[in-house]
């Protein structure tokens, strides 16, 4: 599978991005959101420049990102802790059966 061309758009400009094609519609998204963060950033007026507001709008995904991974970092121990009740449960279970 050969990478393609994507033509987004962002902040008025167009850009060509190679792209696998199972990845094209993430890769829109993703354009998409970047362009609504940055337009976003511009309306307020305190940043001037399409260089100052990509950096700004970076900030702000990453910050979001950072959130995001934070918030769900414990959920992996707690589905192996709830997988490991879920085994006593149905132990204890087979046990009473056996009697």
């Amino acid at each position: 599978m050969s990478n393609k061309g994507v033509n987004i758009s962002i902040m008025g400009r167009d850009f060509s991005v190679a792209c696998p094609p199972h990845e094209q519609e993430d890769l829109l998204e993703a354009a998409r959101y970047l362009d609504r963060n940055m337009k976003d950033i511009q309306k307020t007026g305190k940043i001037i420049g399409a260089e100052r507001c990509a950096i700004m709008a970076a900030l702000n995904i990453s910050n979001e990102l950072l959130k995001l991974q934070k918030s769900t970092a414990g959920q992996d121990q707690i589905q192996a802790r709830l997988s490991s009740l879920q085994s006593k449960i149905d132990e204890v279970l087979q046990e009473a059966e056996s009697f």
